[in-house]
Order: structure tokens, then sequence, then C-alpha cells
């Protein structure tokens, strides 16, 4: 049996986090899409082992994206393949319902189709959109959570971390919690061995499970406000006050005051400043001091830049700061407006507020704005990407110059 995961029609809402990455790979919550459908299709695969064989190794999948994308993400379909919708919610009851689809059906919320049994290995993602329409459907009675919007991807991780935080942790025995250290709630958090928090942290996870990963830093003087989720090798810097519902990735070194806010992976923000109710994609540098509004002075609903549709939209929400795409970075005490959006791979810096839309491969701010050498970005993509010992690989460098070479001229919005 192979699982693919594939994008439906949430991708283009999700910009600017699926220029670079399937609905599957962005994360929310503890995991990301992906790793939460790869476990709970483990946890099923073991209750149904009588049909499903298993060999004791990890559960994976593949993907099934936009073509640009599919050489950095295989599709590895074969013979009798279950594919699922990456914008949905994995759980273990949905899992056990997809277990039960025959070859031909699809398992369908209202007009959601979550996931269909296709004996198809070379379908296009339009073709599967397609070909899904004509499938005989199986009601699903469980309760399904979708990622629409990119602001759903802060909005909803209260719910993730909290969902995550049982599967990952349930008749585990989290790491002692160390000296000088106050806790409250401590049948909340678990710390995962190898994490140093060191003396003089206060956290507080009555409001909400706090996880701790494998071989995270949370330096001396850190306030926590649960729910918190931190990903291995992350580093919470000296007196950073962080709030839930908050993700920090692996690989992200914070500082500074968080609120509700989701970092992917490798990404920093290391200094003071506030970043609240924001999503902040891989391998971006938000320099010393850089404040992001939150919040209207007027209150009234934020509404965002959305490039697919190339209109501002409506969020429904008070509160909505910044989106930021992989590779994009800021200099010292950059300002960003409320409902703020950067696209991939963008250089900011200079006075005053940037625009809210700041399209991909931006170099500098307002009327000074101009187009990113292709060339350059890659090479500082490069040198930050070597920071953690990793490299671009050519399927990827492709990627980005796609996206380069289809991104919105540079003007003020």
């Amino acid at each position: 049996m192979n699982y693919i995961l594939f994008d439906d029609s949430s991708r283009p809402h999700l910009l600017p986090f699926t220029h670079t990455r399937p609905v599957a790979d962005i994360r929310c919550g503890i995991l990301t899409m992906r790793q939460r459908w790869e476990q709970c299709l483990q946890k099923a695969t073991y209750a149904h082992s009588a049909t499903y064989a298993q060999d004791g190794s990890p559960l994976t999948t593949g993907t099934l994206t936009e073509e640009y994308m599919q050489k950095v993400y295989p599709l590895n379909a074969g013979q009798d393949n279950i594919y699922i919708s990456g914008s949905v919610f994995g759980s273990v009851a949905l899992a056990n319902a997809i277990f039960q689809l025959q070859p031909g059906q699809a398992l369908v919320k209202a007009n959601l189709v979550i996931a269909a049994r296709i004996p198809l290995n070379s379908l296009s993602l339009k073709e599967l959109t397609e070909h899904l329409l004509t499938l005989p459907a199986q009601f699903c009675h469980e309760e399904v959570y979708v990622l629409k919007n990119a602001w759903d991807i802060f909005a909803l991780n209260d719910r993730a971390v909290r969902d995550d935080f049982d599967l990952i942790t349930t008749g585990r025995k989290s790491a002692p919690v160390p000296e000088n250290v106050t806790v409250t709630g401590h049948q909340n958090l678990f710390i995962e061995e190898g994490a140093n928090i060191c003396a003089g942290c206060i956290i507080n996870a009555s409001t909400g499970p706090v996880y701790i990963g494998k071989n995270t830093e949370v330096l001396e003087g850190v306030l926590i406000r649960g729910p918190l989720a931190v990903g291995e090798h992350a580093v919470i810097k000296m007196g950073a006050k962080i709030y839930g519902a908050t993700t920090i990735g692996p690989g992200c070194k914070v500082g500074g005051e968080i609120n509700n806010a989701v970092f992917f992976a490798n990404s920093n923000k290391a200094h003071d400043g506030y970043l609240g109710n924001a999503v902040i994609g891989e391998w971006c540098n938000l320099g010393a001091d850089t404040n992001c509004s939150n919040l209207k002075n007027n209150y009234s609903e934020v509404k965002i830049w959305h490039e697919a549709s190339g209109k501002s939209v409506s969020t429904g929400l008070t509160f909505c700061g910044l989106m930021m795409g992989d590779h994009s970075k800021c200099g010292i005490n950059t300002m960003f407006n409320t409902g703020t959006v950067v696209g991939v791979s963008s250089n900011i810096f200079g006075g005053g507020f940037p625009d809210k839309f700041i399209p991909s491969f931006s170099w500098g701010v307002a009327e000074g704005s101009k187009p990113y050498e292709f060339g350059k970005a890659m090479e500082t993509a490069g040198r930050m990407m070597a920071r953690r010992s990793q490299k671009l690989s050519q399927a990827e460098t492709d990627m980005y110059r796609h996206i380069f070479d289809n991104s919105p001229k540079i003007k003020s919005y």
C-alpha cells in the first residue's frame, strides 16, 4: 500500500508557504501535516495488521503536487494507492476510516474529499482532481479540520499543539524537570531526552501543553505560557517571553516577545522585538528589534494580500500579523504593518513601513525596491543553510528558479 498526500484547492490560499512546499509539509502544531498523517496511519496500520502487513519500518508518504515541485517531493506511487488531502488534519479515527476504503472509493465529508483508494500510479494533480469527482463516496462521520487559508496556520495552532501532544506523548515518560526551573501544570509538560532547560525559567503548562523537543536549549530566565511546541535543536534565547499557542520549529532560534506564532524550521528571531499571530517559513531571519503589528489602531478586521487572486481579502480576524515565505530576511529595526505578506527569498531593509505585500525575490523596501538577483539570492540561501550543515539540491534550485520567473512584478501595494 502506498500513501500519497495531494494538494487540493486550498493550495493557492496558503501562499506564500506553498510556493516552496506542498500543503502536507506545512507545520501547524508540534508536527507538519505530513508527520501527523504518518503517525496516525502507522497507529491505524497496527490495528489492521491482519490486512496490511508490517515490516516494522516507519511509514512514509509520497506527494502529488505542482509539477515544478514534484522532483523535490517525489510521488512514490504503486499499483494500490491511497491519496489523502494534505490540507486535512490527520487523526487516528480518520486513518481507521481510510483503511475501510475499497479500491475506487473516496472518503468524503460534505464537499471535501479526504482520501481515495485508486489503483493508478501516473496521475497528474489535475487528473487526480477530475478523477476524484467520479468516485463513489463513503461518507465520513468524524470531525474534520482543514487548513484553508494562510492565517489558519496560527489560528488553528492551539488545537493542533494539544492534539499532537496527546498523539506523541501518550504512554511515554517525560525527562525530569531540571532544578531551579519553576513549573505549573507538570502533567502537561513533556521534555524529550537531551533537552537543556536552564535555571530561572518559568513554565506555565496549566494553560496548555508544553512540549520541549530533543536537544533543544531553553536559556536562562525564559518565560513560557502554553500551549507551546519547541522542535529538535531549537534555541530560546535568554529572557524571552513566549505566549501560546506558539510553535518553534526544529533548528529555530528565537528571543524577545512572541505570541501565537508558528516558525516552520531553521528560522531566526534571535533578538528583542514583538511578533504575534504570525507564520514564519523556513530559513528566514528577522533582524534585531524587528517589530510586527498584529492589531489595527481602529480594531477592525485585518485584510491581507491574496496573491493567487491579486487582491486584498478579509481574514475575519482582529489579530493577524506577519506571513513570511522561505528564505526571506529583514534588517534591524524593521517595522511590519498589520497583515503583511512577504514572498519567498526577499531581502527587506530601510526606513518606514514596507508595503503590506512584498513579492518574492524583492530587494529593499517601498520606492527603493527592486528585483533580487537570482544568483545572489541563491548564494545567500546557500550560506545560511551551510550554517546548519545543509545545502540546496539542484531540484530545489530549479524550484526556486521557477518561483523567480513567475513572481509578480515589484510595485507598491
